[in-house]
């Protein structure tokens, strides 16, 4: 039998407009049935005296449901919220409280923290400090079994909650709201958050609270902010849904992800993360090594930032790190095929692929010795992101979309293969669906990654695996744990499927000699180099 799930309403800031915000909750009632009860955030008082307030506090009007408040975020409506643990306001209408949370008679949680945030001491009436974030979050999150609660209220916006989201409009989301909020947000994994205060209505886009492929899939979260109380804009105040309390429901039915689900805003990126924790610690690489003769133009060797110049008076840079022994792809190192490189930066190169599958497939590889992108520093994924963007528009000015591939399986030596397609040979999806298919065929379990997630926040360094990014951002992902097929990623591109060319499959048998991949590389140089971002002053 499924279980009878409590229907709620949430609001923003009321502002005094009682008879307002009453008055449409009945007709709301009329149109589409009772609901259990109201829940509302923000400004629940306006700031000035309010004769429609007395009216409810004296009984001659009454909510015509129960009603939840947070309390003051301002000095004006302090007086309101006399009791800091909570207390009736009015028959039906209920201060929740500065902080805690409120359990239901059905099991639903609502975890609440009143007022603003404040850094200072002592902290205003209206406002809550680290202390009471704190002390909340030990509260709830200590027990082993915590899981989350279903929903969290507070008046402030958390701040960061667009990141990886859909528009938030007119509202910044990296300057407004409280920092400590989306801290909060974290510990709680509420599965529903409101807030206000911005006179705005924002529906973020779901976010997960796992790290996908590292951690056991959790509910999401879903963040509304509401505007206020019959505003002229005509902006959405009220908002309306059913929930079941997470303690009573299947945990399978629980985890389920939404279709349109992101990455969590509140958790760093791969790239932030590495540049606040990188472990072992990067050593800063060389800014002007290893640039060679590319080209007629370049007869001298020249620094990072495309200018000639003398070697500075300042101390040596560190080197990139090294390889144990002898490495193909270092390349500072003897066994480098150096006519084959075609653009160098500051931390990577570019070079034409051995027994390529066609003239221009390429490879990014790092000018130091790494193993693959999980264990590349903050610098060195930069420049990859950016060799990334340069070679998407580079193909797509000649028509062509472009695939990229990394097996980090039987290699010492960090490989970016990156092959073009035409734009008549098959769309994005035919070669999204090559791959899931023939990873079936081959018993590889081929999974797809949420497309705002990081690699970085997948796997750890060391681990093998498979890699594969769209054009259009999606990523494929497969975990090594026995054998791979070393020419997985070629094999599909050169099927029937896509190129066309599955004699290709296998790059031994696509060698050529010397004098025409040194041809083919004067070529690539000479097209690719308005798209040069090396040069750039």
């Amino acid at each position: 039998m499924a279980l009878k799930p409590l229907r709620v309403l949430a609001c923003g800031d009321v502002e005094g407009k009682f008879d307002t915000l009453f008055n449409r909750v009945r007709a709301i009632q009329k149109k589409s049935g009772n609901f259990d009860l109201l829940l509302c955030v923000g400004n629940f008082f306006g700031s000035t005296q309010n004769a429609e307030w007395e009216e409810y506090k004296t009984g001659v009007k009454k909510a015509p449901i129960q009603t939840y408040v947070l309390g003051a975020n301002n000095q004006e409506t302090v007086k309101y919220f006399q009791d800091a643990d909570g207390c009736e306001l009015a028959e039906n209408i209920t201060y929740l409280g500065r902080k805690g949370i409120f359990t239901g008679s059905s099991g639903l949680q609502i975890v609440y923290l009143s007022g603003t945030e404040s850094l200072n001491e002592p902290v205003p009436g209206y406002s809550f400090s680290p202390k009471d974030v704190s002390s909340l979050r030990t509260m709830l999150c200590s027990a082993s079994q915590f899981k989350g609660v279903d929903i969290f209220l507070t008046s402030p916006w958390p701040k960061y909650v667009g990141n990886f989201g859909n528009s938030s409009g007119e509202v910044d989301t990296k300057r407004c709201g409280s920092a400590l909020v989306s801290s909060l947000a974290t510990n709680l994994k509420p599965r529903y958050h409101f807030a206000a205060l911005e006179n705005s209505y924002y529906e973020r886009l779901p976010y997960r609270n796992h790290v996908v492929l590292q951690e056991n899939a959790q509910h999401a979260t879903r963040f509304i902010a509401l505007a206020n109380v019959g505003n002229p804009e005509k902006k959405k105040y009220l908002y309306a849904f059913s929930i079941v309390p997470m303690k009573l429901m299947d945990t399978a039915e629980l985890v389920k992800q939404p279709p349109d689900v992101t990455e969590n805003p509140y958790r760093k990126s791969g790239k932030e993360a590495a540049t606040e924790k990188q472990i072992p610690a990067p050593e800063k690489e060389s800014t002007c090594q290893f640039f060679f003769d590319l080209n007629e133009k370049q007869g001298r060797k020249r620094s990072s930032t495309g200018r000639d110049s003398k070697p500075p008076h300042t101390k040596q840079p560190r080197k990139p790190p090294q390889p144990p022994g002898p490495c193909w792809f270092c390349l500072a190192s003897p066994e480098v095929e150096k006519h084959l490189v075609v653009n160098i930066g500051t931390h990577c190169y570019l070079a034409l692929a051995k027994g390529g599958l066609s003239g221009d497939h390429v490879l990014i590889l790092p000018i130091g010795h790494y193993q693959s992108v999980v264990e590349l520093s903050a610098e060195v994924v930069e420049e990859v992101e950016k060799y990334k963007a340069t070679l998407k528009r580079f193909f797509k000015s000649r028509g062509k979309r472009c695939v990229l591939f990394e097996r980090n399986y039987r290699s010492h030596h960090l490989q970016l293969q990156v092959i073009p397609v035409p734009l008549s040979c098959c769309a994005t999806d035919d070669i999204k669906d090559a791959f899931i298919s023939q990873a079936q065929e081959q018993q590889i379990e081929l999974l797809e990654i949420p497309e705002h997630s990081d690699i970085k926040q997948i796997v750890q360094p060391g681990t093998a695996y498979f890699y594969v990014e769209l054009d259009t951002g999606e990523k494929l992902f497969h975990r090594i744990k026995k054998n791979f097929p070393l020419q997985f990623g070629r094999e599909v591109l050169a099927s029937e499927a896509i190129l066309n060319i599955p004699e290709k499959a296998d790059w031994r048998q696509c060698q050529i000699s010397k004098e025409e991949e040194e041809t083919l590389a004067r070529h690539f140089r000479k097209d690719f180099e308005p798209f040069d971002f090396t040069l750039d002053d």
